[in-house]
């Protein structure tokens, strides 16, 4: 019998952190402005997570929106915040850098792995921007990456559910391949029974707000829905 898949789920505040860990996920990705597809959260906001919930908390390290061409400063501020993410007890950091070209950034993946230490490493979906995704994979496990967040290139996970299988079998042990893009309690099992997944990624929430917070100042921010996650773990314990 197969082990039941892990669950990973994004948040962006400390409310959404223990929502998630209530409703039985086995780890956070934690960000600032999920809405813009995840930043750096501020340390403070990682700190009081840390010290809030017992499960593990990964730790989101992109410094702006936007591409993932980054430059020699942008690393640098990488490489901080890596280290930041560290000292305040994160199990993981999540990141990614890619080449003008459309390719890993060799050498910056170099320096952050390096700057990460026994940290574990998760790539993040950065890579289904990549046009070589099989020779990317290769890259990534080379360099020491341990997991690799991605939709199979596709929107989202359930439409690129082959691609996730063959990069599953391309990877075998070297590293994880965690689905994500699209990923509800509706379709999780489906996608875990296709590809074989042993963990699974899902934002399970969605925007609330709508109205400024204040004039020209968007209102509306990343809510966690508990009861969503809760329904995910279910799902995918039945798959």
């Amino acid at each position: 019998m197969r082990p039941t898949a892990r669950v990973e789920i994004a948040v962006e505040d400390l409310a959404g952190a223990r929502a998630a860990a209530a409703a039985g996920a086995h780890r956070i990705e934690l960000c600032a402005s999920l809405l813009t597809g995840g930043l750096t959260p501020s340390l403070g906001c990682l700190q009081v997570v840390r010290k809030s919930v017992a499960i593990e908390v990964a730790c989101m390290i992109r410094p702006r929106g936007g591409d993932f061409v980054y430059s020699d400063d942008e690393l640098e501020a990488m490489v901080r915040d890596i280290g930041h993410a560290r000292d305040a007890g994160a199990d993981g950091v999540v990141l990614g850098c890619l080449s003008a070209a459309g390719r890993i950034d060799r050498a910056g993946l170099q320096r952050l792995v390096a700057a990460a230490g026994r940290l574990p490493v998760t790539f993040h979906r950065a890579f289904d921007a990549i046009a070589d995704p099989d020779a990317a994979l290769g890259e990534l496990a080379d360099l020491g990456v341990a997991r690799l967040l991605s939709s199979g290139g596709a929107r989202t996970a359930e439409a690129g559910a082959e691609a996730l299988t063959r990069l599953m079998a391309r990877a075998g042990s070297t590293l994880i391949v965690m689905p994500g893009g699209g990923v509800r309690s509706h379709n999780a099992a489906a996608i875990v029974r296709a590809t074989g997944a042993f963990e699974i990624h899902s934002g399970a929430g969605g925007p609330v707000g709508g109205d400024d917070a204040a004039p020209g100042v968007p209102g509306t921010r990343w809510h966690t829905d508990a009861a969503e996650v809760g329904a995910l773990v279910r799902a995918v314990g039945d798959a």
